[in-house]
């Protein structure tokens, strides 16, 4: 049994530290970090919290559930871009995704191994690290946050990055739905204990766990026939962009149970720290890199449905059941991490630390600088433009409003229709199956299919125009009347002055922040290979957001 106190992170990146600074001996937490793919903002106890009905209330996660339970729930985090690898990369280094040069795009890109990253730089100071499955993508390359697969822990088997396809696969070749279960649970166990096997006595560790399950795509009809979630139960708790009809029902249905199987695996490693007497030294972190995939306002858009995403802490001592109003993104995990580990953060980041908030004492506003975030998004799918080209925007969050800059609204924002716009469009089978079919931004799945099939029906056109259509230059959207994003209000007088000063405070951010698409000529992003190093302040701005 290794001494001292533990940090467990799990899907949401949690993080726990002592305040720096602090007159005692810095003990150092072990970190356990699930973190999943397009995880969203989905978890049962977060129906308690969003004051109208959702899909939180029909998903069930009862482990996710126990840790806010016993820990802290933000109730407003976000991401800084809603695309895997500029999301991570943010995560990693602590900056801004257009601050990690090669990193802040999907396809194509390329660590850029100068950017100091929280796993290595624990490793570094004496931590065992590990990982399970997804960290940084495209691939591990050796000078990559992992150091390739040198640090991997996947000897017994990878099932569990998708459930419903191996659970199907297993019973046709004779297994029953629990033994399926039961064998991927297994690999999620014995892939964390060959992990535990390797640390040194008394040495704290990172353990990232990274499934995928919850990216597209999974057996359709899963979600009922593997976890009891009817799509009939999600009626009247569907986001207002969402088409209210069966096929759309049964595919959030099934993403639901993807999410539900996450849970799962988290259950498996807390059974496994409370068997080895460590999860009282462990501080307990869940958090996903952006929202639900293959749907409209959703993975790839700066709305909520594609930015939001849950993050849940156990902190080991500290004041359980509270929810916490304070906007945090994150990159505050690379900080918090840190200081866990007793490691100064280099130069150059934007994200802060989160401990003050996991060791307080109180729910609500904390921190009273914590009132908004900037999320922000470029190239996802490579090809999804002619010439390449991103999709770029840029997105200031606050309590009541949600202001978005389109800095190319004579582009596509899902990427180019491609047939759809002719008279032969892509079959819906097809669709369901092909990224590349058409809006190649959004991925497959069978509610793009169906919104496409439908695009000339008055009923639905626009639910279609709202996921596809080309988008003004500047989108504002009042929270309080509007929580789905689906009024913009920008060219409305009665919100010219909110307007404004919206958009000075984004712009003065990005400004000072060193934004490549609003400093110099802003067309870095547009240049192949998109990989200029970033040309960072020499001190951390002083903002009252992130």
């Amino acid at each position: 049994m290794m001494s001292g106190r533990w940090l467990l992170v799990w899907g949401l990146n949690c993080l726990v530290a002592v305040p720096s600074g602090a007159a005692e001996p810095v003990k150092r937490f072990n970190i356990l970090f699930v973190f999943a793919d397009d995880w969203g903002r989905y978890a049962s106890c977060y129906a308690a919290v969003d004051r109208r009905p959702s899909l939180n209330q029909v998903i069930r996660t009862p482990n996710i559930d126990r840790v806010a339970r016993e820990g802290v729930l933000f109730r407003h985090a976000f991401v800084n871009a809603p695309s895997c690898t500029p999301c991570r990369s943010s995560l990693l280094s602590g900056r801004y995704f257009f601050n990690t040069g090669g990193g802040a795009i999907l396809q194509g890109a390329v660590w850029d191994s100068s950017i100091p990253a929280f796993p290595l730089m624990l490793r570094d100071a004496g931590y065992h690290i590990g990982k399970s499955h997804k960290v940084w993508s495209p691939g591990m390359p050796v000078d990559a946050p992992f150091g390739g697969q040198q640090h991997a822990y996947e000897k017994a088997g990878s099932l569990s990055n998708h459930f419903s396809q191996q659970v199907t696969r297993l019973v046709k070749g004779g297994a029953t739905v629990a033994t399926a279960r039961e064998q991927i649970l297994q690999q999620v166990r014995s892939n964390f204990d060959a992990f535990l096997a390797d640390r040194k006595p008394g040495q704290p560790w990172l353990y990232w766990f990274g499934t995928t399950t919850t990216h597209r795509s999974w057996v359709k009809g899963s979600g009922k026939a593997l976890w009891g979630i009817d799509p009939d139960s999600l009626k009247g708790k569907m986001p207002a962009f969402h088409p209210e009809v069966p096929e759309v029902r049964q595919d959030v249905a099934d993403y639901l149970g993807e999410r539900q199987a996450v849970d799962a695996y988290g259950g498996v490693l807390l059974k496994r720290l409370e068997e080895i007497g460590e999860l009282e030294n462990t501080v307990i972190v869940l958090s996903g890199d952006h929202g639900m995939p293959g749907v409209p306002a959703g993975k790839c858009n700066l709305y909520d449905h594609g930015v939001a995403v849950a993050l849940i802490v156990r902190w080991p001592g500290g004041k359980p059941g509270r929810v916490i109003d304070d906007f945090t993104c994150l990159p505050d995990l690379m900080p918090t991490f840190l200081e866990i580990g007793g490691v100064p953060p280099p130069a150059g980041i934007y994200g802060r630390s989160l401990v003050p908030l996991l060791k307080a004492d109180k729910s609500g506003q904390i921190d009273p600088m914590r009132t908004w975030v900037i999320t922000g998004r470029e190239r996802h799918v490579g090809h999804a433009r002619e010439g390449n080209l991103p999709y770029p925007m840029r997105a200031l969050r606050t309590a009541d409003f949600l202001y978005i800059r389109n800095f190319a609204p004579d582009r596509w924002p899902m990427g180019s229709p491609g047939g759809v716009t002719e008279a032969e469009a892509p079959s819906a089978s097809v669709l369901e199956t092909t990224t590349y079919a058409a809006f190649a931004d959004m991925d497959a799945s069978p509610t793009k299919a169906w919104l496409i099939a439908h695009r000339h029906d008055p009923e639905w056109r626009p639910f279609y125009e709202r996921a596809f259509g080309k988008r003004p230059a500047e989108e504002l959207y009042d929270l309080r009347t509007d929580p789905d994003q689906v009024r913009n209000v920008a060219a409305d007088p009665v919100y010219a002055d909110k307007k404004r000063e919206l958009a000075a405070r984004l712009m003065k951010t990005l400004q000072e922040a060193g934004d490549p698409r609003v400093v110099g000529d802003g067309s870095t992003f547009d240049k192949p290979p998109f990989s200029d190093p970033p040309k960072l302040p020499s001190r951390k701005t002083k903002a009252e957001g992130q």
